[in-house]
C-alpha cells in the first residue's frame, strides 16, 4: 500500500474532526543516499542540548567529570584541520602533527547504563565542536552501517574522511560482518585525521559478547577499542528519576478515539506493526515516522522472537529521538520482552527500549486527557 499524508486543509495544529488516522503499516518509505548523509546531525530531541543543559547527578561524580573531559575534547577539535607545528594537541589523546598516523586513542567512548545522558553529552559535543558545514557528523551505529550499504565502503570513506568529528550513538556489534566493517572503516577515518566519539552500554573490549563468537574476531574488536579512551558514566535512568510510574495501558476504544481526534496520529494493531517492520529496512524507520505526531497502538503483547524484538528497539529509538508520544492498549511496555531476552546478549538494548517507550507513554497521557 502507498503512504498516506494529511491534506493541506488539515495541516493546522490541534484536533481534527471526522478524519481517519494515519497508519505506519501503510508507509513504505524510500530514503535516497544523499538524505542519509544530510541527516547525519543530532535528532530533534537533541537540537537544543548543550553541556550547560546537562545536569549531573551530585551523587555520581563521573557525570560531572565526563562533562569536563568532553568540553576539553571539543576545545581540542577547534584546532586547524591541516598539519603543521602550530596544531593544538587533543588533551591526553596524543594527536601529533602527522595527519596520516596519529598515535594513541583518537576518540572518546562514553560507557554507561541507559538513561544516564550519554546521547545528551554526545550531541553536546557535536554542537560544541567548531567545524565548517558538512565537516562533522552524528548518527547511530545502525545509521552508519546503513550509510556504507547505500554508498559503498570506498565512497563512505571519501565522504567522511574530510570530517573533523564523527559521533556514533548506540554503538553495538550484533554480527561478525559489522565487526569487520566498522573496524576497517574507523581505522581508515582515523588515518585521515577524523576524531571519533561514541556511546554504548558495552565497553569496547566487550562488544559482541553474548551475541556471536566474539573471540574469533578479537583482533577487530581490540582494534576498535584502541581508537577510544573510555569514560564511564554512572547513574540511574534520568527518565524515571523522581517521576511517577508510567501510566497503565488504555482500552482499545480510548486509543482509537484519541487517534481519530489527534491530527497526525497513526493507529495500528501492534501485531500488524511488527509484521510491517520486517518489510522495511531499519535504516528507513526514521523516514517511516516523518510527519507523525503521535503513535497509537492496540493489542500490545510480548514480541515473539529476537529478530522482531531488535527491529522494535530501532523503532523505539527513532520515536524517542523525534519525541513522538505512544499511546497503547494491551500489556504495559515492561512486558514486551521475555525473561530470556532480558537476560541475553541484547538485554541492554531491550532495557533501553523499555525505558524510552515508557517515557513516550508518559508523554502520551496528555493526549488521552480525562479518558
Amino acid at each position: 500500500m502507498s503512504s498516506s499524508s494529511p491534506s493541506p486543509a488539515s495541516s493546522a495544529s490541534g484536533p481534527i474532526a471526522d478524519a481517519a488516522p494515519l497508519s505506519l503499516c501503510a508507509r513504505e518509505p524510500h530514503v535516497p543516499a544523499d538524505r542519509l548523509v544530510a541527516e547525519m546531525v543530532p535528532p530533534p530531541r537533541f537540537d537544543a542540548v548543550r553541556f550547560g543543559t546537562y545536569i549531573p547527578d551530585p551523587d555520581q561524580p563521573s557525570q560531572a567529570e565526563a562533562v569536563r573531559v568532553l568540553e576539553g575534547f571539543a576545545a581540542g577539535l577547534g584546532a586547524p584541520a591541516g598539519g603543521g607545528s602550530g596544531r593544538r594537541r587533543l588533551f591526553g589523546f596524543g594527536r601529533t602533527a602527522r595527519r596520516a598516523a596519529p598515535s594513541g586513542p583518537r576518540g572518546v567512548y562514553l560507557d554507561g547504563g541507559y538513561g544516564v545522558g550519554k546521547t545528551h553529552l554526545l550531541a553536546s559535543l557535536w554542537h560544541a565542536t567548531e567545524a565548517e558545514p558538512g565537516r562533522k557528523a552524528f548518527g547511530t551505529f545502525v545509521e552508519l552501517t546503513n550509510l556504507v550499504g547505500a554508498l559503498g565502503f570506498q565512497q563512505t570513506v571519501q565522504t567522511l574522511s574530510g570530517h573533523r568529528l564523527l559521533c556514533i550513538d548506540e554503538f553495538e556489534l550484533d554480527d561478525p560482518g559489522d565487526t569487520v566493517l566498522v573496524s576497517t572503516l574507523l581505522g581508515k577515518l582515523v588515518d585521515h585525521g577524523v576524531a571519533l566519539a561514541a556511546t554504548s552500554n558495552t565497553l569496547p573490549g566487550k562488544l559482541g559478547e553474548g551475541r556471536f563468537a566474539a573471540a574469533d574476531f578479537l583482533r577487530e574488536i581490540q582494534g576498535l577499542s584502541a581508537h577510544f579512551r573510555t569514560l564511564r558514566i554512572d547513574g540511574e535512568d534520568y527518565r524515571h528519576r523522581g517521576l511517577p510510574e508510567a501510566p497503565p495501558p488504555y482500552s482499545d476504544d480510548v486509543v482509537a478515539k484519541v487517534a481519530h481526534a489527534t491530527e497526525g496520529a497513526t493507529l495500528d494493531a501492534f501485531p500488524d506493526l511488527l509484521d510491517h517492520l520486517a518489510k522495511v529496512h531499519p535504516s528507513r524507520y526514521g523516514a517511516l515516522t516523518d510527519g507523525i505526531r503521535a503513535v497509537c497502538l492496540t493489542g500490545v503483547r510480548p514480541v515473539p522472537d529476537q529478530s522482531t524484538a531488535l527491529r522494535l528497539v530501532v523503532l523505539a529509538d527513532r520515536l524517542y529521538d523525534r519525541e513522538v508520544p505512544v499511546l497503547a492498549s494491551g500489556l504495559p511496555f515492561d512486558q514486551l520482552f521475555s525473561e530470556e531476552m532480558l537476560k541475553g546478549g541484547y538485554r541492554k538494548k531491550y532495557f533501553r527500549a523499555i525505558s524510552r517507550l515508557t517515557a513516550l507513554a508518559r508523554d502520551a497521557g496528555r493526549l488521552a486527557g480525562g479518558e
